[in-house]
């Protein structure tokens, strides 16, 4: 009996996305092989946090980069260094409970998302500009003053419509000497993210999610950028006893992180690419020809990254299900599915987490239910 099992806890396959509710990734051998190896010993963190970060630098072409406990954890730490510049009096100041004269991080209305409370969790201020269909370039000139600590702008296809783009952005913002954070947690593929954010484009920082596509430990993240600014999220971070102790990474997360980068970098993605179009295809061949089913390729994917995804449409007059009871009898069966829901009458498939028989698996659950309760109607 695996652990699992001996919880009571079922093993699903994720068809959806690399939620963290859904346990995030499968973390590869060589990933799981050297965190059980740096769990077997004693290191000096700070040095080992400084050495992990250097050796993913120069993996990812940038000048410095920095451990956290989730990309989450990594804002809460990009933010504190904007803030305070790494200045170890104005961190004691803030620990004792005083606001930094640098408070306020200006946000594109339409890059509000679920995971920004991370930014004031920090004790930052949110100074929003544009609106949910436009945003012009002298909105940000105008919200940057004084007490800007730095702009944040969050990466992805799916919210980039009404914003600025991020060139503008930084040309915006470093004319008036503020420091641009880029979050692409889910931003991964492709693997150049990792140096196009902060090298090509511009920004001081940018944060990734570790346990994503990058398959590290689920409680990892990465910032990556500049060398005064992670040495500035260095200075407010674990193992220091400040306000970013809480994102505490361990030793066997940063090790982790590492090996999951090196594999990650020699993965072949243009191979990759292709089964995934591959495997969508194959879920569109399944219910092929059923009555009230309709299904096709989407792209890009539910966070704006260059894969795609199969939407499968119910005409529940036709077939007698609705997009939620499709969802939910692929849920409850066995193997357990997870999809994403699509409005009323449709759900999404993801391939980029599946291995395996598992895409097979998910094809033929789809027809299994699909077809029965077309013939039924």
């Amino acid at each position: 009996m695996g652990i699992y099992e001996e919880l009571g806890v079922r093993r699903i396959i994720n068809a959806n996305a690399r939620w963290t509710a859904l346990g995030g990734s499968k973390m590869p051998e060589p990933v799981l092989a050297a965190m059980n190896e740096a769990s077997g010993a004693y290191v000096d963190m700070h040095e080992l946090q400084r050495a992990v970060g250097h050796r993913i630098a120069e993996l990812t072409r940038n000048e410095g980069a920095f451990i956290t406990t989730g990309a989450a954890a990594g804002l809460v730490v990009s933010v504190l260094a904007a803030m305070n510049r790494g200045d170890l009096t104005t961190i004691a100041q803030a620990i004792e409970g005083r606001t930094p004269a640098r408070h306020e991080v200006v946000i594109h209305r339409a890059h509000r998302i679920p995971y920004d409370p991370a930014v004031r969790l920090a004790g930052a201020r949110m100074v929003e500009i544009g609106n949910a269909l436009q945003t012009f370039p002298w909105e940000l000139e105008a919200a940057i003053g004084e007490a800007t600590a730095a702009v944040l702008f969050v990466a992805g296809e799916h919210l980039a419509h009404a914003a600025l783009s991020l060139v503008q952005t930084v040309e915006i913002a470093h004319a008036r000497g503020v420091p641009v954070i880029v979050d692409a947690a889910a931003q991964l593929p492709p693997p150049e993210n990792l140096w196009r954010f902060t090298r090509e484009l511009g920004a001081d920082l940018a944060v990734f999610s570790g346990g994503k596509d990058l398959r590290g430990p689920q409680a990892s993240g990465l910032i990556v950028g500049a060398a005064e600014w992670i040495e500035a999220c260095r200075v407010n971070g674990s193992p220091y006893q400040r306000l970013a102790r809480p994102m505490k990474a361990g030793k066997e997360e940063m090790i982790g992180l590492l090996a999951a980068i090196k594999v990650y970098l020699a993965v072949d993605h243009a191979a990759r690419a292709a089964w995934f179009e591959a495997t969508v295809q194959d879920w569109i061949d399944a219910v092929a020809g059923l009555p009230g089913v309709a299904a096709s390729r989407q792209f890009p994917d539910e966070a704006g990254q260059p894969a795609p995804r199969a939407h499968i449409a119910v005409d529940p007059a036709i077939v007698g299900l609705t997009g939620a009871d499709l969802h939910r009898r692929l849920w409850e069966g066995e193997p357990g599915i997870a999809v994403a829901l699509a409005g009323p009458n449709a759900v999404s498939l993801s391939p980029t987490v599946l291995d395996g028989d598992d895409p097979a698996i998910v094809g033929r659950r789809l027809r299994e239910i699909l077809a029965p309760a077309a013939v039924a109607v």
